[in-house]
């Protein structure tokens, strides 16, 4: 029965007595004033009442009280069945009704082989009527309610007796079903406990950047579950409930059922995930670097199969957590990628017919003045290939060959690469890094982005563009969806191309090579170095960013591992020295979980590849 209905009946059932009471009064007022007069024994008169009432005041009272009854009824009628109805019922409805949401089960994420990386769990949320019950709680019960929520007595007294005049107060939210039984068993006075959920994350710290967190209401504010929060969330219900003055439900209106989120299946592989976690750990530790990041991509489809930041976190345990251990440095940090970017310079000159891989570039004396600017290498190569170019890592044959190309043609084949955009990946917060218009470049900034300074990029960014050199040219983008279709790339360069580039990536491995530390036995290996100074407030410092992006099988490529160690301060700080454990642990364990037979039978060629790490490459 709806709050109107029930006061609508109230009201009758008091008329009905009223009138009664004021017809049977009446009555014998009428009578009193009318009766008989008595003599008494003297002969004198003497009234039946001690005070006489004049007839005519009796009977303005019965007509007065007549009148007020019957205004009083006519005005209840006007407001259950009047133009008043709708503002009564809201009336009522405000003191005692209630509209309570009914949150929709959050869908599960899944790695790519079925295994839970966040889950919906059952939990409590408890709360009080600080207006109504602090005066009831015993400080015996303040104590042991703070100990089990893990507070000071202090801190908890004063945060409730800061809300002493209000009729609503989250104690707390989200916790576990035991300790809210144990909250509950104190019996405080006013205390509610309500049902609720939690998100629960398995892997904890070891996925934290790729599936994010969701905050107390349920809602997505990091990593996957940000990104896909109208998917998994699903639509939340609702009921309509009549509460007491304590706030306690006495009974349901009406429901309306919540429909369930859906499930997110990523193309991450969680066993891939904590090998990348444990290999970069170990670098990170060793080196004592500030931060390090590891992606894996599948080449054929564009699926990051790991991706891996530290500093992290658990997402399970958010109470003393750091931001800076919340960023994904895969996707929001920028730096300077060094010598990681000189394979497309080159790619592209062999593109357009300028150069072949064994035409002879003079790097002699091994610095090079451009304009009012000098760049050089870290020893005089000589007259060397192209080929020695990407071997040997020159930043003066790099420079030579990128100068002889126009500045927006280099610029267009950074754009397509991606360089500059924010990454096309479902992903919040993807850095979009820094590539200044070709047409505004001098030639000293032409040649330098061309060995990767006066460029910001992030690791995403690096593995997107090494795509084209693993694949037959194209570029493509990458995704966390698991996805079973090949990706369709966009052609940056001829598909000869790309593998001329894979071979002389693989030939650093030979005899006079730089790269001895990258081997994955069983398999060739392509791939570059890189080792840039870091800048700090628009200088050069003696801070450097060591990285190392490489490909396997490098006669057909199936996997990309990309590794970067940021302000490394002990021992070396070079991409081929530091990156070089990082990469063979990883690749190694991804070639084994995606079943790839090894390509390399001889067993004298399978060490890997890369440029040494010195400081120009």
């Amino acid at each position: 029965m709806r709050v109107s209905q029930k006061l609508l009946v109230l009201t009758v059932r008091m008329g009905e007595q009223c009138a009664a009471w004021i017809a049977a009064k009446a009555k014998e007022l009428w009578r009193k004033d009318s009766a008989p007069k008595k003599r008494s024994s003297d002969g004198t008169e003497a009234a039946l009442l001690s005070i006489r009432i004049p007839a005519a005041r009796s009977k303005l009272v019965f007509f007065l009280f007549v009148a007020g009854f019957l205004s009083v009824m006519g005005r209840a009628f006007y407001l259950q069945c009047g133009i008043e109805t709708d503002f009564l019922q809201r009336q009522g409805e405000i003191r005692y009704a209630r509209t309570l949401p009914e949150p929709a089960t959050r869908g599960q994420i899944v790695d790519r082989n079925g295994v839970v990386l966040a889950s919906t769990i059952p939990a409590r949320s408890i709360w009080i009527n600080p207006k109504e019950s602090l005066s009831q709680i015993t400080p015996d019960q303040m104590r042991k309610l703070a100990k089990l929520l893990g507070e000071r007595y202090g801190d908890l007294r004063k945060r409730l007796y800061a809300k002493r005049n209000k009729s609503f107060v989250y104690i707390a939210r989200q916790i576990n079903v035991d300790t809210a039984q144990k909250i509950e068993a104190l019996g405080i006075s006013g205390l509610t406990v309500n049902n609720a959920v939690r998100r629960n994350y398995p892997e904890g710290k070891f996925s934290a950047h790729v599936v994010g967190f969701t905050d107390q209401d349920n809602r997505g504010r990091e990593g996957v579950e940000l990104a896909n929060n109208s998917v998994l969330s699903g639509k939340a219900g609702s009921r309509r409930v009549i509460r007491d003055r304590m706030g306690r439900i006495v009974e349901d209106i009406w429901v309306r059922e919540a429909q369930s989120g859906n499930d997110v299946v990523l193309s991450i592989d969680s066993r891939l995930q904590f090998v990348a976690h444990v290999a970069l750990s170990k670098a990170i530790e060793k080196h004592q670097a500030s931060a390090g990041a590891v992606v894996v991509a599948d080449v054929q489809t564009g699926e990051i199969l790991a991706m891996s930041n530290l500093p992290t976190y658990d997402p399970n345990s958010r109470r003393k957590l750091r931001l800076e251990n919340v960023r994904n440095r895969v996707l929001t940090d920028s730096y300077e990628p060094g010598s990681t970017m000189k394979p497309f310079v080159v790619a592209k000159a062999l593109d357009i017919g300028i150069v072949r891989s064994d035409t002879l570039v003079q790097t002699s004396p091994g610095k090079l003045t451009i304009g009012d600017k000098t760049i050089g290498d870290t020893h005089d190569h000589g007259l060397i290939t192209v080929s020695e170019v990407i071997s040997k890592s020159s930043n003066i044959g790099t420079s030579k060959i990128a100068l002889e190309m126009p500045s927006e043609m280099l610029w267009q084949m950074y754009d397509v690469l991606g360089f500059g955009h924010s990454p096309k990946i479902g992903f919040p917060g993807a850095a979009s890094g820094i590539l200044r218009n070709g047409k505004k470049w001098r030639p000293i900034e032409q040649a330098t982005i061309s060995y990767g300074h006066g460029i910001s990029v992030t690791l995403m960014q690096m593995v997107r563009a090494y795509t084209s050199l693993a694949r037959n040219g194209d570029v493509i983008d990458l995704t966390f969806k698991r996805t079973d279709r090949p990706a369709q790339g966009i052609q940056v360069f001829r598909p000869e191309v790309a593998r001329q580039m894979r071979q002389m990536m693989m030939n650093t491995v030979k005899d006079g090579g730089t790269a001895r530390l990258v081997s994955v036995p069983g398999f060739t290996v392509a791939g570059k170095t890189g080792t840039a100074n870091k800048i700090e407030n628009g200088k050069y410092v003696d801070k450097f960013v060591a990285s190392f992006i490489g490909m396997a099988p490098a006669t057909q490529p199936r996997l990309i591992v990309a590794v970067m160690i940021d302000n490394p301060t002990k021992g070396s700080h070079y991409g081929g020295t530091i990156s070089a454990p990082v990469f063979n642990e990883v690749m190694e364990s991804a070639l084994r979980f995606k079943g790839i037979h090894p390509d390399d039978h001889d067993a004298s060629s399978s060490a890997g590849i890369l440029v040494r790490g010195i400081r120009n490459d």
